[in-house]
């Protein structure tokens, strides 16, 4: 399972989070606090992690604006159900239930990823995969469940939108 940390833990710098697995960091990302944006570091590969239109998209820093190597867009804003492309692999993202905030991930009714929250006061993404996602696939996913918490705190009004913890 993944874990994103709160800002400046784990030795990290004022404003990067770390990704865990367990104790061990395997990523980091610099989210902004003002705009669905980040930076991720994964396998000391560099992305881009942005909206892009009415997508949220995942790219290197070398690739030309406007392409992406991962996507998530919205298919029902009703329904909250999501369209994620990973490198080929589609997959149809929707809440998990009605009491959870997080995306169930699935291929053809196949459960392949779940989102979800540690709990508590501030409560961080989490992401279990359940099957061999790669890395950087994993950590997209779980951006975009960083993402969607603070929209939710933002239209329940929270303030913050932070989504637990922290960004820059």
């Amino acid at each position: 399972m993944l874990e994103l940390g709160r800002a400046g833990a784990a030795g990290g710098d004022r404003g990067v989070r770390p990704v865990l697995r367990g104790d061990l960091v395997v990523a980091t990302l610099r989210a902004s606090n003002w705009k669905e944006a980040a930076t991720a570091v994964v396998d000391e590969r560099e992305w881009v992690l942005a909206k892009d239109g009415r997508e949220l998209v995942a790219r290197w820093p070398a690739d030309p604006a406007g392409t992406a190597r991962l996507r998530a867009r919205q298919a029902s804003w009703w329904r909250g159900t999501w369209d994620v492309d990973l490198e080929g692999l589609v997959l149809q993202a929707a809440r998990a239930s009605f009491w959870r905030s997080g995306l169930r991930y699935s291929d053809g009714g196949r459960q392949v990823a779940l989102g979800g929250t540690t709990g508590g006061w501030s409560p961080r993404p989490t992401l279990r995969a359940d099957v061999d996602l790669p890395l950087h696939q994993q950590v997209f996913l779980l951006w975009l469940e960083l993402v969607l918490a603070r929209r939710d705190a933002t239209v329940v009004g929270d303030g913050g939108g932070d989504g637990g913890g922290g960004g820059e």
